[in-house]
């Protein structure tokens, strides 16, 4: 039988699917404006990618925006690894809740110049799984661009977890405009073969590739300094010259680098001498040249 109530009749204006598309509209627009006004106050947007686990990636993100941190720069710190935030930990913040703002959510505060969001903020428990699909991801990155108050930035590192899959592709569609990406990868083959998987990510995006960082890159005896290289070297740097992409530098691997991730105190805040350090400091000149160009 046919309806034919005015409530829900598309003659007169009244269907109910023609409103929830105009108000799912209207909704859209309002997000991708505000979206647009967050962004617009960030200078210049940095990934920090690796199509392999394990090679230290949120370690380069998290001492990248203490080093532009150190420089004057106002650096935002953005953990979009939702299966395995380790930024809290790294920086030092784990088990701090973030608050709400009169403009959004208060993102925490590593010094005066770092601000830090992550889901590890909003977890009740640290060992708590998250078990979402793309959809809900997507959602969460965002809800941390759009919804955050980050201010007036010279820098926002984005910390992204292993491979090319939602986390990445996200943030890259939501960002647009970013200056590029810096991706990490360890010296030997097995690594290697999968870093060049975000090299393509990149080209695909049309995501320029601002470098390559080849961590553990030796190994620094804590007994007599010497880089010895267990892992071998050079992979990395063969790798960028072969796809056709600036090499950034080499970091070695230091147990002091280990102490002080599982510490909180990222190394180049506390072990500035150390050769990682010194390594790193190659590593942030581009970084830090996006700023003067």
């Amino acid at each position: 039988m046919k309806d034919d109530s005015p409530d829900d009749d598309c003659s007169t204006g009244h269907c109910s699917s023609l409103t929830g598309n105009l108000e799912e509209k209207r909704r859209d627009l309002l997000e991708s404006a505000a979206l647009a006004q967050r962004l617009s106050l960030i200078k210049h947007k940095v990934l920090v990618l690796s199509g392999k686990g394990g090679v230290g990636k949120s370690t380069v993100a998290a001492n990248l925006s203490v080093a532009l941190a150190q420089a004057g720069k106002k650096v935002g710190l953005l953990d979009i690894d939702i299966h395995g935030p380790s930024i809290p930990k790294m920086m030092g913040l784990g088990g701090t809740r973030i608050t709400s703002g009169s403009d959004g959510l208060r993102p925490l505060e590593f010094n005066e110049n770092l601000k830090v969001i992550s889901l590890g903020f909003l977890l009740p428990n640290k060992d708590d799984a998250v078990i979402w699909r793309g959809a809900m991801k997507h959602t969460l990155i965002r809800q941390f661009l759009t919804e955050v108050e980050w201010g007036d930035l010279d820098y926002l590192i984005v910390d992204s977890p292993p491979g090319t899959g939602d986390e990445p592709l996200s943030v890259v569609q939501l960002i647009g405009d970013s200056d590029g990406a810096i991706i990490v990868t360890t010296p030997q083959k097995v690594a290697l073969d999968d870093v060049r998987k975000s090299l393509n990510f990149c080209r695909q995006m049309s995501l320029p590739v601002i470098g390559v960082v080849e961590n553990m890159s030796g190994f620094v005896c804590p007994e007599c300094g010497k880089v010895v290289n267990i892992f071998k070297a050079g992979g990395g740097e063969e790798m960028a010259d072969e796809m056709g992409v600036p090499f950034l530098g080499r970091i070695p691997l230091d147990p002091q680098i280990v102490e002080a991730s599982d510490s909180g105190t990222p190394f180049v805040d506390n072990l500035a001498q150390s050769t990682a350090a010194k390594a790193f400091e190659k590593i942030v000149a581009p970084i830090l040249e996006l700023d003067e160009q």
